[in-house]
């Protein structure tokens, strides 16, 4: 539960999200007008039919031998500036658009109180995915609740009082946009428009219910119950997006809207909210932390403005309520049939948000996913494995246009629209890699869940495909006859050289899932063999340079006081399994992070989590969660940039589960970097990959006990302390359980 004591007055800060992957609202508790901001997450601006024309960012007239040109200069000169390198290889992005907000839904309650009562408390329950407002005014208790229910595709709220009678309210619509006429009859508000910029179409319709009183539609598109003991609605909204290349539309939605509203409203507030929460709890409780700290009954505003450096009982409550609302955050902006979670999750209250609410494909949506897996989520990973799909086709086009090659690539951003190619920025327009990097989540789903179904059918033809890209696009160095790629840029850091860390050890990550899934599958005898033969003659982007680091770029350039956000160059660490613990590469993949130090953006800190983690630092690791905590955490415990970035959130969530199990090399290691300020405690239901599911009860540091359920049978390794010799390999069964500590042996 996170709470607080007064309305929300800052959107970013202090309303509480709820949503349901394509719905999502923000609920501020104000309470002579609750206003809640909605979202739907395809209400985009940009793409075909944008005013100011789309072009998928690719080149809007041939260029040819231009990258060849930039190659063969940094072969010469080694580096090139990024502004000389966009002014040749970029463009003015067109038609890119931006995230929308679809509006905002007013409950105006005349004779509320002006003040907040002492009584007054906004709350959100992480558990069941609902959001309350309580407060007692005129010896009533009132009380508000809102959910978003994925079960049945709706917003639904409800208002009701301890007084018979007690309950009037207006319903209004406003957006800050004018593309839309807002219609009430009977107990419906019909909201229809289509967008200025692009005409995609959007229609939200709203039914209001009541118990007493009565119901009024009036001339201005409003409803107003009067004299209700309670009153309560739903709410659908959808647009005619399709993530279909090239013309991105379907149908209508004004018949899909109409379904949802009348199918939800049939059901009734206590069905659909017995619905709603049984499907959220049906992903939420399957993970369970306890570090032996319980919440205190002191609201999450000054919960937050309390933590020291979590050595605190306190700080530690505070830290589990922070991981399991990353968990939270997840499954309300990313289920079935939804577009993934963008850089706001499912959120956005203007009509130009920053970045555009995009997807940044140099990290950000890759580390939104990054916990799935492991915080036992794997179904909420379903629109993202779509939204790569829908890129092929368009990312093709850019390959064969740009590169003149096989394969699909897209670099540092995209949009819902197929958005491949590049736009001018010079530190971010170009990053080919990007599609390579955004496969390795497809493959991890495959590692965790076992499937060799979706193996075959949905990661690798995509695996496949951006390794033919990496296969007709690498380059023979001149300086040592090694595979590279270039022109290559560590991502917002640098100059433009060959064969950036960050770069070859993506593409090293790349061939080396591919191969090995091209293995699984039986794939053609000499695809195998041309991927093993580049494979062995890649630069695999792994030196150590002049004062002990990991060098970000081939040549020795890094210098010891650069605190840069972007510590790119440890890809190979995290989420990479290049580097592994122990090794003189992890040595100096420690001196890179060190050099680097604690501070950073939010989504960086949370980074840094994970590094220190799979360094088996975990007081460092832990030490990097509290600098998220105390600096790069909103009152709402959203994480920022600043401004708010939903990244920071999925990737402190990941790092407390590298703290706690670790599987990347096919060995199930329990409690690798447990830091010391959680002595005692116990997780239930982490995932590790080759399927199992992992319960750990630990005391004074130690493992007492390990309980294992596996959903495959193969042959599993767990190494811990507690196991004899510190390691045990055996066959597990599918569907047994298998114990070591207070009982041992299979159960």
């Amino acid at each position: 539960m996170i709470w607080y004591t007064a309305p929300a007055a800052d959107w970013e800060r202090e309303a509480l999200p709820l949503g349901s992957g394509a719905l999502g609202v923000m609920v501020f508790g104000t309470l002579a007008s609750e206003r809640l901001q909605f979202n739907e997450k395809t209400l985009w601006t940009g793409g075909p039919g944008s005013a100011q024309g789309y072009d998928f960012g690719n080149w809007r007239a041939p260029r040819p031998g231009a990258i060849a040109a930039v190659q063969e200069e940094i072969d010469t000169e080694t580096r090139i500036g990024p502004e000389a390198v966009a002014g040749r290889l970029g463009q003015p992005r067109v038609g890119f658009g931006a995230y929308q907000t679809f509006g905002d839904l007013h409950l105006d309650v005349p004779g509320a109180p002006t003040t907040t009562p002492d009584s007054y408390r906004r709350a959100l329950d992480l558990g069941e995915a609902v959001a309350t407002v309580t407060y007692t005014h005129e010896q009533a208790g009132h009380q508000r609740e809102f959910f978003v229910s994925h079960a049945d595709h709706v917003i639904v709220g409800r208002l009701a009082a301890g007084r018979p009678g007690a309950v009037t309210c207006t319903v209004r619509y406003t957006s800050p946009r004018t593309d839309f006429t807002a219609t009430s009859a009977g107990e419906r508000i019909t909201v229809r428009g289509e967008l200025a910029d692009n005409g995609m179409a959007f229609e939200a319709q709203l039914r209001v219910g009541h118990r007493g009183g009565s119901l009024t539609a009036n001339a201005d598109g409003t409803l107003t119950v009067t004299g209700a003991d309670s009153a309560w609605f739903v709410l659908a909204a959808g647009t005619d997006y399709a993530d279909t290349y090239p013309d991105y539309r379907g149908d209508d939605p004004h018949a899909k809207v109409t379904k949802a509203v009348d199918d939800a409203f049939g059901k009734g507030y206590a069905t659909l909210r017995a619905r709603h929460v049984a499907d959220h709890r049906a992903l939420f409780d399957r993970v369970a932390l306890d570090i032996r700290a319980a919440v205190p009954d002191v609201s999450t505003d000054r919960l937050l403005a309390g933590y020291t450096d979590g050595a605190s009982a306190t700080d530690r409550a505070l830290e589990a309520l922070f991981f399991q609302y990353g968990r939270y955050l997840l499954i309300a902006s990313s289920r079935p049939g939804s577009l993934p979670a963008n850089l706001q999750g499912v959120w956005n209250q203007s009509t130009s948000p920053p970045w555009s609410a995009d997807y940044h494909v140099n990290i950000n949506l890759q580390m939104n996913y990054w916990l799935a897996e492991a915080a036992n989520l794997a179904e909420t990973t379903a629109p993202y494995d779509r939204f790569v799909e829908a890129m092929r086709a368009p990312g093709r086009r850019t390959a064969k246009e740009m590169f003149g090659s096989r394969g699909w690539v897209v670099h540092n951003e995209t949009n819902p629209y197929g958005f491949t190619g590049v736009h001018n920025w010079a530190t971010s327009f170009w990053f080919p890699e990007a599609a390579a990097w955004l496969t390795t989540q497809l493959y991890e789903h495959y590692r965790f869940g076992g499937s060799t179904d979706y193996l075959r059918t949905t990661a690798y033809p995509a695996m496949k495909e951006a390794a033919e890209f990496w296969l007709d696009n690498l380059r023979t160095d001149p300086r040592d006859g090694t595979l590279v790629v270039t022109p290559s840029y560590s991502p917002e850091h640098g100059d433009f050289t060959a064969g950036a860390a960050m770069s070859q050890q993506i593409v090293h990550d790349l061939f080396t899932n591919t191969l090995e899934a091209a293995r699984i599958l039986g794939d053609a005898p000499e695809f195998r063999e041309q991927l093993a033969a580049t494979l062995a003659k890649l630069d695999p982007g792994l030196r150590i340079g002049s004062w002990g680091q990991l060098q970000e770029w081939k040549a020795d350039l890094d210098g010891p006081t650069d605190d840069h956000r972007h510590v790119s160059h440890l890809f190979g660490l995290h989420p990479g399994r290049q580097i592994e613990p122990g090794s003189r590469w992890a040595d100096a993949a420690k001196v890179s992070l060190t050099a680097r130090g604690d501070g950073g953006t939010g989504w960086s800190k949370a980074w840094k989590i994970n590094f220190w983690a799979r360094l088996r630092d975990g007081d460092h690791a832990h030490k990097m969660l509290g600098e998220q905590l105390k600096s790069s955490t909103l009152p709402n415990l959203w994480d920022t940039h600043p401004p708010f970035q939903i990244d920071g959130n999925f990737g402190a969530t990941s790092g407390v589960v590298e703290m706690l199990l670790q599987s990347q090399y096919d060995v199930i290691e329990v409690l690798p970097a447990l830091p010391s300020s959680w002595p005692d405690g116990s997780v239930r239901g982490l995932r590790a990959r080759g399927g199992a599911t992992v319960d750990i009860d630990w005391v004074a540091g130690r493992p007492t006990r390990i309980t294992l359920t596996a959903s495959r049978t193969r042959e599993l390794t767990v190494r811990s302390g507690l196991l004899r010799g510190g390691e045990v390999k055996f066959k597990a069964v599918a569907g047994r359980r298998y114990t070591w500590g207070t009982k041992t042996g299979a159960s």
